[in-house]
């Protein structure tokens, strides 16, 4: 659709009923998840000279089962940018003598045609608030040479994360990028023979506080499900410099519906307008704007538990401090546990495909593999901002997606029945689990099915019962604002005027009444044409 601009026997006993307190205790005061397999080959960075780094440390650690031994301290700057000395000098030099001393990875005779690293422990890295986010460019670094022609292979600026993946090769040269071995693969990284890669994200934000959130949040959404509606701003664009943008949406956009979640599609060129009503939100997928803009401005928009977002911008992590500029630290700050962003120019062919990046995550890998996966180039712009551990749709990996019952679970169940027979068999099936639960999200998914094969008239069949089973609040505004565009579309002027007006009184207050009466005002007359220029004789 295209919208306008403006979560002994005894002693056996014993045992039980100790493990039973144990596990009801860490269930009711929110203690370490379930053993992770992935913690042991994790290494957990923070900076000694930032307090609140070495608490969320801590406090991840704990909460991942990571061992003590591999949360290590660093002695560097708090800025978010620093130099390649600095880097070189504090960062990247003490972690591989850290690796070295720890037998983490084991390594081969210099000048190896298999590589520096032989064998490698740890696989997962997780660098903490108050590591630095970025390296500036350098004019003179000993060994570094152009890799190509300007403006990529002489650049030699890029994001810590990006840097520290290719630690192990061991190169003077940073200028352009490294190609990405793991760049679209399906295995996860444990079993990818690929010692020297190492898959770094971190976990950052405006405050601590938010960091603390996107930990438990993603822990919470593991064990109980991600769940809501996928948001997806396309632009709607045919230049063919930047249509692979809008090509990695729309698949994401197919691929959500066949995996069973709702899904809103904007193609026109604007974004979601400010006072659009985007509620259970779990993924969010956009571009083209260099700041945080549309509903993630409001003060009471909050993202769904556990929802991961992404918008597509040249510097959309620029910073990840303030929770107004750019996106990446506005997105977390907003509910997202997990993002990725650019924090330099990375030109479009090199950030992160994001389609790969979903797919990624549906089949049941972690946010660290799925965001590696999804990159073409290293030693690059782009940093990965979320538990790399994180896992919010593994329940794809053992064919067992949760929630297991409930109308996500059912809308989930049915949506995939809706795409592998017959329409008509996935759209009873629909109805009635919807009018099971009363569920406005089942009626409102099967909506917005019908309108992917171009059936109007069902979807404005399906859209007034999602309304009434949401009944009031910005949900049912939601699905008010599906029906005026196509009763717009349709030619139903009149009925889409009416159909506000009822909304508008149902709910004065509601930040959507702005974007339901700009549905329904004629659009302004063009602008008279400006005057010829005067002609000098």
């Amino acid at each position: 659709m295209r919208f306008p601009p403006p979560s002994a026997i005894r002693w056996s006993v014993l045992f039980v009923c100790l493990a039973v307190s144990l596990i009801a205790n860490a269930a009711e005061k929110g203690k370490s998840a379930p053993a992770n397999p992935d913690a042991a080959a994790t290494l957990v960075v923070f900076n000694e000279n930032d307090r609140d780094s070495a608490e969320l440390a801590r406090f991840y650690a704990e909460k991942r089962g990571v061992p003590k031994e591999q949360v290590i301290g660093l002695k560097c700057a708090k800025t978010e940018e620093i130099s390649r000395e600095e880097y070189e000098k504090t960062i990247a030099e003490p972690l591989r003598q850290a690796f070295t001393a720890n037998s983490w990875w084991k390594l081969r005779e210099a000048e190896n045609p298999n590589g520096a690293v032989e064998s490698n422990k740890i696989r997962f890295v997780a660098l903490i608030r108050g590591i630095p986010l970025k390296i500036a460019a350098a004019a003179n670094s000993a060994g570094d040479k152009a890799t190509g022609p300007a403006p990529v292979g002489t650049t030699n600026e890029a994001a810590v994360d990006s840097e520290l993946a290719v630690l192990g090769l061991r190169s003077r040269v940073i200028s352009g990028v490294m190609n990405n071995p793991y760049f679209r693969s399906f295995t996860p990284v444990a079993e990818a023979r690929r010692p020297e890669l190492l898959l770094v994200c971190r976990l950052d934000a405006p405050t601590p506080e938010i960091v603390r959130r996107m930990i438990t949040d993603s822990l919470a959404a593991e064990q109980e499900g991600l769940v809501g509606l996928a948001y997806i701003d396309a632009r709607g664009i045919t230049d063919p410099g930047y249509i692979e943008g809008d090509t990695w949406l729309y698949a994401i956009a197919n691929t959500a519906r066949r995996r069973g979640t709702p899904v809103v599609l904007d193609n026109g060129p604007s974004l979601f307008p400010q006072s659009y009503p985007m509620t259970r939100a779990a993924l969010y997928f956009g571009w083209y704007s260099e700041h945080l803009s549309g509903p993630f401005v409001r003060p009471d928009f909050r993202l769904a538990r556990g929802a991961i977002a992404v918008h597509i911008h040249s510097f959309s992590a620029a910073t990840l401090r303030d929770p107004l500029r750019h996106w990446a630290g506005p997105l977390v700050a907003a509910g997202a546990a997990a993002t990725l962003g650019n924090v330099y120019e990375p030109y479009l062919a090199l950030t992160p495909h994001l389609d790969v990046f979903h797919d990624r995550l549906r089949a049941g890998l972690t946010f660290g593999e799925s965001a590696y996966m999804a990159q073409r180039v290293l030693s690059w712009m782009t940093t990965c901002v979320g538990d790399p551990l994180y896992r919010p749709f593994k329940g794809a990996a053992e064919l067992e997606e949760l929630p297991l019952t409930g109308e996500w679970a059912d809308y989930r169940k049915d949506a995939r029945l809706w795409f592998s027979t017959e329409r008509a068999t996935g759209e009873e099936v629909l109805r009635a689990d919807a009018k099971r639960n009363r569920s406005g999200v089942i009626m409102e998914g099967l909506g917005l099915l019908q309108l992917t094969v171009n059936d109007r008239d069902a979807a404005l069949v399906s859209f007034p019962q999602a309304r009434e089973y949401y009944g009031k609040g910005d949900d049912a505004m939601r699905v008010a604002v599906h029906e005026i565009i196509q009763l717009r579309t349709a030619g139903r002027v009149a009925d889409a005027k009416a159909l506000a007006q009822k909304m508008i009184a149902a709910a004065p207050n509601s930040p959507a009444v702005d974007l339901l009466r700009a549905l329904t005002e004629p659009p302004p007359p063009p602008a008279p044409p400006a005057p010829a220029p005067a002609v000098k004789r």
